[in-house]
């Protein structure tokens, strides 16, 4: 199994929406390297679910649940997308500050490619943000 975090916008695409519906395909990627990563998701990955800009936080899991097929946004076979279902909401949001501040973290991948909306999360990384949410 591997590990990402997806950055959305809440005012676009919350995790209350993705609860809402149950299920979303995560379209509208136009970076290569986001991209890249969402081609190497398998069905069962988890990801952290990031509310950008608003909220700067983690605040749930998700878990992908189709793999990459061209977005439907897009002409052609450029971009992708994945389907992901939400898993499980934190009790309590892992914000950005939290993240910044924890030396168990400095080598995270969202602090050092931070415009990327896609990013990988080591094994370690991952359970330690999820003992941070719960």
């Amino acid at each position: 199994m591997q590990y990402w975090l997806m950055k959305s916008e809440p005012y676009k695409y919350s995790w209350d929406d993705l609860v809402k519906d149950g299920w979303t395909l995560w379209d509208g990627v136009r970076n290569y390297a986001a991209r890249n990563n969402m081609r190497e998701m398998k069905v069962g990955d988890q990801c952290f679910y990031y509310h950008s800009n608003e909220g700067k936080e983690i605040v749930g899991i998700a878990e992908v649940i189709k793999e990459h097929y061209p977005d439907p946004t897009a002409e052609g076979d450029r971009w992708s997308v994945v389907d992901i279902k939400p898993l499980q909401k934190f009790s309590k949001p892992v914000t950005l500050a939290d993240i910044k501040a924890d030396q168990k973290l400095a080598k995270i991948e969202m602090l050092r490619l931070n415009r990327l909306s896609v990013s990988r999360i080591t094994k370690t990384e991952f359970e330690y943000i999820k003992s941070l949410g719960n």
